[in-house]
């Protein structure tokens, strides 16, 4: 038995007419009617009353034709999602997040994708430094990596989406909490809330900035991440300097400022170089749409 033995079945078994049902399916009658006969040989039992004058679906067709009709739709099924799938329109995604990205950029990221491809499926890592995501995005684990440059890895390529001024995150009663602006000299003489500075790239960036404003800065605790750094500046313990995408996370007891004379970091899109996933190419072009790029590859020294 084959698909086109049901098929053809199902079409005259549809219309009641073997003339109509010849063709819908672009094929002679004699040849209709001959793989239908074909077919009830084999199941042993009739499917069709003919008579000279019209075609009538016997009980045991009318049983068989509910199963084609299943079984055919299940067929187009499968070959709709197989066509989803070596198109990248289909499949699960991995993405991975640095940060404050997560909060920042996942929202739109998500609700993009969902109406762009919704038959794709995401799944989320978040709070992983660059490093870590340049690592699965090598041996597979991860398909994108939303991430901050600099990147060492040479088989990693990326585009840069946005450009962040770092801010300052304050206790809400600390004395540069009333000013709209605060420089970063201003900081000489206040503890630090830093972050782990382990292949940080925003923890580089700050020491950066404090030593091109002329100092040292006093590093009194060290957070793995935003929300364990921002805890601790409202629980008084000191000042933290944070990417602009921290207001993101808005925290009772913490008050966000301008930085002048700060650095500021990049936020990119990454991806494998040597990638042959249709989903991951996808969903890397629907991205760019989503989030244009901040700057020209040559602009951002690659």
């Amino acid at each position: 038995m084959e698909l086109r033995h049901l098929r053809y079945f199902a079409t005259v078994a549809e219309t009641c007419h073997f003339g109509r049902a010849a063709e819908q399916l672009h094929i002679a009658q004699p040849a209709l009617s001959h793989t239908v006969r074909q077919l009830e040989d084999e199941l042993g039992v009739a499917l069709l009353e003919r008579t000279t004058r019209q075609v009538r679906v016997t009980p045991a067709g009318e049983f068989f034709l509910g199963e084609a009709q299943r079984v055919l739709a299940a067929v187009e099924e499968g070959v709709r999602g197989v066509r989803r799938l070596g198109e990248g329109r289909s499949g699960l995604v991995r993405v991975g997040f640095t940060g404050t990205a997560a909060f920042s950029h996942l929202p739109h990221l998500a609700r993009a994708l969902a109406q762009r491809l919704p038959q794709v499926e995401l799944e989320v890592r978040a709070e992983l430094l660059t490093a870590d995501q340049c690592a699965q995005l090598r041996d597979g684990s991860l398909g994108i990596g939303v991430l901050r440059p600099p990147v060492t890895a040479d088989d990693i390529d990326y585009r840069v989406i946005e450009v962040e001024p770092l801010i300052l995150a304050v206790p809400a009663d600390h004395r540069l909490a009333v000013e709209p602006v605060v420089s970063t000299a201003d900081l000489r003489a206040e503890p630090l809330v830093t972050y782990d500075g382990r292949h940080s790239v925003v923890h580089d960036a700050v020491l950066r900035s404090c030593r091109d404003a002329g100092f040292t800065p006093v590093q009194q605790h060290q957070a793995p991440g935003t929300a364990a750094l921002l805890a601790l500046v409202a629980g008084g313990l000191g000042v933290g300097v944070v990417p602009a995408s921290a207001r993101a996370l808005p925290l009772a007891g913490v008050v966000f400022r301008d930085l002048s004379g700060s650095a500021s970091v990049e936020l990119a899109v990454a991806w494998h170089r040597d990638t042959d996933s249709p989903l991951v190419n996808t969903v890397l072009a629907e991205l760019e749409d989503v989030f244009p790029s901040a700057r020209t590859a040559a602009e951002a020294g690659r």
